[in-house]
């Protein structure tokens, strides 16, 4: 069996010019950081929640409400103790969340990971705060 990832095995990465394209939602891309944290913790499905928000009229909507959304995101799952979890979205720490979603279960092996999303005009990059 494989160890369980926390969050110093995150830490080791530091910028990289690899990236990973989402199969889906193709103007999506990831950093080896975001690619480890997905297979080590089992959480393909969190690239998902993130990648399928775009082009949503939920997220045009928050676009054209604030405009810092254009280019940066952050991200954060946080998991409860009874295994549910909450995905969020802000323009920056201490805003509202304009997504902020509820899932109902997961094993993800950390209490909480951050994600930042950054858009080059071209492409959304998703990566690890060590990253930057």
């Amino acid at each position: 069996m494989s160890r369980k990832l926390n969050p110093n095995d995150l830490q080791q990465f530091t910028g990289d010019l690899e990236r990973f394209r989402h199969p889906l939602a193709r103007q999506v891309l990831y950093t080896p950081g975001v690619q480890f944290l997905a297979e080590k913790g089992e959480a393909y499905w969190l690239i998902d929640e993130i990648a399928l928000s775009y082009g949503t009229a939920k997220m045009r909507r928050a676009i054209a409400h604030d405009p810092r959304l254009e280019t940066l995101q952050f991200w954060r799952l946080n998991v409860n103790d009874d295994r549910s979890a909450r995905l969020t979205a802000r323009a920056d720490s201490g805003e509202k969340p304009f997504i902020n979603r509820k899932i109902p279960y997961t094993d993800f092996p950390m209490d909480h990971v951050d994600i930042r999303s950054g858009f080059d005009g071209r492409y959304w990059t998703l990566y690890l705060p060590s990253e930057h």
